[in-house]
């Protein structure tokens, strides 16, 4: 189990490991967010993309909670990993092999272990991203999940290298995948469907940059909030 406590005033200690508990509330909660934040990413996705983002992350998040409420006795890594099988096989346009690869090779670079720490979320992190960034070919100022990922990783990191918890450092993940998602807005798209428009993608925020954040945003949320 993830090793919280409670105060003297009842309120749940910030998580200090991620355990399958943790990674199925995350999950939970980020379909709820993705639900709740459906139309903002279709209209984002209209203005340079398919108008098809919403629409799609909500879908394949929806199958990933009904599909993990159905498995049992899975850790942390396991459950990453099945969650972005789902992903894959379930949700259309470039969100579903995006978005399911990142969480597959996160899942796979946890492990089996029944529980992880920071430094092991970091290195899924980095898997996740590898993942994103070679089925995608992007890198950063490309317009795209990487301009929320990658500062959100450094972010991340840097907090762990300086002694912080793991509450602290999803907290400065989610910060900094926020900025990340904002700063998209001014450039030109390189990569997708956005790519297209050319000089016209300027000035539309990236609906999977914003999807991104969101994500890690829940994932502080939760760390933050667990037991």
């Amino acid at each position: 189990m993830v090793r919280t406590g409670r105060t003297l005033f009842g309120m749940a200690e910030p998580a200090t490991s991620v355990d399958a508990a943790l990674i199925r509330r995350w999950i939970r909660d980020a379909a709820d967010e993705i639900a709740a934040n459906r139309d903002y990413l279709t209209q984002l996705d209209a203005a340079i993309g398919d108008a098809d983002h919403g629409i799609n992350m909500d879908r394949g998040f929806s199958a990933v909670v009904s599909d993990l409420a159905a498995a049992d006795a899975l850790g942390p890594g396991e459950l990453l990993s099945r969650a972005g099988s789902t992903l894959v096989n379930r949700v259309g346009g470039a969100a579903g092999p995006l978005f399911g690869s990142w969480l597959r090779d996160a899942g796979a670079a946890m492990g089996d272990g029944a529980s992880v720490d920071a430094e092991d979320v970091l290195r899924a992190l980095r898997a996740g991203l590898a993942a994103v960034q070679r089925l995608g070919a992007a890198v950063e100022g490309d317009k795209t999940i990487v301009d929320a990922f990658v500062p959100a990783l450094a972010g991340f990191e840097k907090e762990v290298r300086n002694g912080g918890s793991l509450s602290a450092a999803a907290t400065r993940a989610a910060e900094a995948a926020r900025e990340g998602a904002r700063a998209t807005i001014p450039m030109e798209a390189r990569k997708g469907r956005a790519s297209y428009l050319g000089p016209r993608s300027v000035g539309h925020q990236d609906p999977g940059a914003t999807s991104t954040a969101l994500l890690f945003a829940v994932f502080a949320r939760v760390a933050g909030r667990s037991g």
